[in-house]
C-alpha cells in the first residue's frame, strides 16, 4: 500500500470513529483564534485582508508541510501519521451530517431545540423559521459542507500527493484554511474580509461543481445536474449554489433561506422523510468523494 493511500485510509478511519476533535484540541479551532486577532478595524482594511488571505493559509500549510517532512525520514510510519492526523482535521463530514440528522428529528418534536441545533449548521436567524424552513436548512447545509469540509480539501490532497505527502497534507491544511478565514471574514460588511471571500471564491469553484456531480451520482439521477443550472446562481456565493441546487432537484423539493434565495422553488418544502433522504444522499456522496480520492493516490 503507498504511504498516500495509508494516510487517505487513516483519515478516514479516524473520521468513522471520531468524526471531530474537540475544540480545545482542534487545530482548525486554534486558527480560528489566530483570525480572530485580525477581525477588526483597521485603517487600511483593504491591504490587511489581502496580507491576512495571503500570509496566514500558507503558514497553516507550512506547519503541516514542516511537521509530515520532519517525522517522515525518522519512520515512514510516523510520516503516515502526521499527515493522516493532518487530513483528518482538515475534512468534516461526519459531525454535520450528525447535526443535520439532529435538526431534522428535532424539527418534528421540538422546534425551539432545532432552531437552536440549527445555527451550528447555519448563518441565518432561526428565531421564525418553520419546521419545513430548519428542514431545508439542514439539508441545504449538508450539500453546502460537502464540497466545503470535504470534496476541497480532500480534492486538494489527491492532486499533490504525486508530489510528496507533505505537499498533499500541506495542500489539504491550505485549502481549509482559505474555507476558514472566509467563514470569518467574508461578509460584505467586513472589508478586511473581502481578498478572503474572493480567494474562497476561487478555490471552491471546481470542489463545488465536483460535489454537484457527486450528490447527482449519489442520488441516481444525473438529470438533476441540468435542472440544478436553473437555480444554481441564486445564493449570493458562486459556488454554494451548485451542491444545494442538486441536492434540490435530486430531492424533489424546494430548498429556501427566506428573504435570500429559493432553490427549485415550484416544490414543497422538504418533509422529514425527505429530508433524511438528502441526508443519506450527502454521505454517499461524501463516501463516493473518498473512494474516488483513494483510486486516484493509487493509480
Amino acid at each position: 500500500m503507498s504511504l498516500t493511500l495509508a494516510t487517505l485510509a487513516l483519515a478516514v478511519g479516524l473520521e468513522l470513529a471520531w468524526g471531530e476533535p474537540p475544540a480545545r484540541a482542534h487545530p482548525v479551532a486554534w486558527f480560528g483564534r489566530a483570525i480572530e486577532r485580525v477581525d477588526r478595524e483597521w485603517a487600511h482594511p483593504r491591504a490587511v485582508g489581502l496580507a491576512s488571505a495571503l500570509v496566514l493559509p500558507a503558514l497553516a500549510a507550512g506547519a503541516v508541510v514542516g511537521v509530515v517532512s520532519l517525522a517522515a525520514p525518522l519512520d515512514p510510519f510516523l510520516g503516515v501519521v502526521a499527515a493522516g492526523l493532518a487530513l483528518f482535521v482538515s475534512t468534516s463530514l461526519r459531525m454535520l451530517l450528525d447535526v443535520a440528522r439532529d435538526v431534522i428529528a428535532e424539527s418534528e418534536r421540538d422546534l425551539a431545540e432545532a432552531r437552536e441545533s440549527v445555527r451550528a449548521l447555519a448563518g441565518r436567524s432561526a428565531a421564525e423559521l418553520s419546521a419545513g424552513e430548519l428542514r431545508s436548512a439542514a439539508t441545504e447545509s449538508a450539500a453546502e459542507n460537502l464540497a466545503d469540509g470535504l470534496v476541497a480539501p480532500l480534492s486538494a490532497f489527491a492532486l499533490l500527493s504525486p508530489f510528496s505527502l507533505s505537499l498533499a497534507a500541506g495542500g489539504a491544511a491550505w485549502v481549509k484554511a482559505v474555507n476558514t478565514l472566509d467563514s470569518m471574514l467574508g461578509y460584505p460588511e467586513k472589508s478586511h474580509g473581502t481578498a478572503s471571500a474572493r480567494l474562497d471564491d476561487c478555490v471552491m469553484w471546481l470542489p463545488a461543481r465536483a460535489s454537484a456531480v457527486l450528490i447527482a451520482l449519489a442520488g441516481a439521477n444525473p438529470g438533476a445536474l441540468l435542472r440544478a443550472r436553473e437555480w444554481a446562481r441564486a445564493p449570493p456565493s458562486p459556488n454554494s449554489g451548485w451542491p444545494m441546487a442538486t441536492l434540490a432537484a435530486v430531492l424533489g423539493v424546494r430548498l429556501e433561506k427566506p428573504g435570500v434565495y429559493v432553490l427549485n422553488p415550484a416544490r414543497e418544502l422538504p418533509t422529514v422523510s425527505e429530508a433524511r433522504r438528502g441526508v443519506r444522499v450527502v454521505a454517499l456522496a461524501g463516501a463516493l468523494a473518498y473512494l474516488l480520492s483513494g483510486v486516484f493516490v493509487w493509480s
